[in-house]
């Protein structure tokens, strides 16, 4: 192995000062795009998930375009029922929002009665100071808004999941006419498209039965409004560490100030939520993804602060997503494979102890002695 030279060794603080600048400069651009990437981003998930049913109905005999159209036409289907039914929902919650809001006023001056009563004074008034409860009517107008923002971006959503349905259809045969040597980037490309679509697609079905689940939990538990939190739970599952967290808060605090519900009910609710997201989040995505596919807590939580920093709420929702597929790019790759080793979860894949193994002398390998 060749020695570095002493202009290697003064190269590498202007090339680690280079590439620095460059990240910089890439995530100053994604956070002025956010607008723009976020739906961008998002199409691209949603139509490399549908690629597999794709691929299915075309073994199946369907031409690919028949495939991708008839997948299409299920996935807004599905979408529309989900949005239609969620929409009655949000409706329904909105209307008996003072009644809920009266509950919770009743329950918060019950609290400060309380503690008062054990000789713990607190003022109302800075407590109102520090949540800013103002005129509740405020904030209407707000989420309007927002739900109207959310509405344009998921027609932009649709629009481009169709057109790229239909472009990733000939993808392969546009690289081969595109490079000189196509063999060693086309077998990168099927590489990092498989990993991330089994990702994708298992994160997608864990999320879906955890909505499931949850979903049922609310019914029997008896909490209003339970796709609503059904839904909440499949989005919110995408954020790592604290998404199943903050989609339990709604439902548990409402079922506390029911007029049917109570403090079992509502630990009732919470122990069923600690236990679907333990048994699917801790013992079933990890055996069903396998070791190779596993971020670090570390790594996980960074990841939450950075995208959500940078994309905001979206951000936060895509950041294992987005952390994922950009392991899964450089694990594609060997000179950055290493890069991928260390956003992951530390411990050793059998294939890279079979690596490690064979670089050994055979008196230092496994099972010799």
């Amino acid at each position: 192995m060749s020695k570095l030279s002493d202009e290697d060794y003064r190269s590498v603080p202007l090339n680690a000062t280079l590439a620095l600048a460059a990240l910089v400069v890439i995530i100053a651009g994604m956070k002025a795009g956010a607008d723009l990437l976020v739906p961008l981003l998002l199409a691209t998930f949603i139509a490399v998930v549908c690629t597999s049913p794709v691929q299915w109905l075309h073994r199946c005999g369907l031409s690919l375009r028949a495939s991708a159209f008839l997948t299409l036409m299920v996935l807004l289907a599905f979408i529309s029922l989900i949005g239609l039914l969620v929409v009655n929902s949000f409706s329904t919650f909105v209307s008996a929002l003072p009644e809920i809001e009266s509950r919770l006023y009743e329950q918060y001056w019950n609290v400060l009665n309380a503690l008062s009563s054990r000789g713990l004074a607190i003022n109302p008034e800075q407590i109102n100071s520090l949540f800013e409860m103002e005129d509740g009517s405020s904030w209407m107008p707000e989420v309007l808004s927002q739900l109207g923002n959310l509405f344009m971006q998921s027609i932009i959503v649709v629009l481009l999941v169709i057109f790229m349905m239909f472009e990733t259809l000939n993808m392969r045969d546009k690289i081969s006419r595109a490079l000189e040597n196509p063999a060693p980037s086309l077998k990168r490309f099927s590489e990092f498209s498989l990993t991330l679509k089994r990702y994708l697609a298992v994160k997608t079905m864990i999320s879906l039965a955890t909505g499931a689940l949850v979903w049922l939990s609310c019914l029997i538990v008896g909490v209003e409004f339970p796709l609503l939190w059904g839904v909440l739970a499949f989005a919110l599952n995408f954020i790592p560490n604290i998404g199943s967290a903050i989609a339990a808060i709604p439902p548990v605090l409402l079922l506390l100030v029911a007029q049917d519900g109570g403090v079992f009910q509502a630990l009732l609710l919470a122990a069923a939520y600690l236990g679907i997201n333990f048994v699917l989040g801790n013992l079933i995505e990890p055996r069903v993804m396998g070791q190779a596919l596993g971020l670090s807590t570390f790594v996980a939580f960074l990841s939450l602060v950075v995208w959500g920093w940078i994309f905001g709420a979206a951000g936060m929702l895509l950041s294992v997503v987005l952390t994922m597929t950009l392991k899964i790019a450089l694990d594609s790759h060997p000179q950055t494979r290493w890069i991928a080793r260390l956003l992951g979860p530390g411990k050793r894949h059998k294939d890279d102890a079979q690596m490690s193994d064979a670089s050994l002398p055979p008196w230092k390998r496994r099972g010799k002695s």
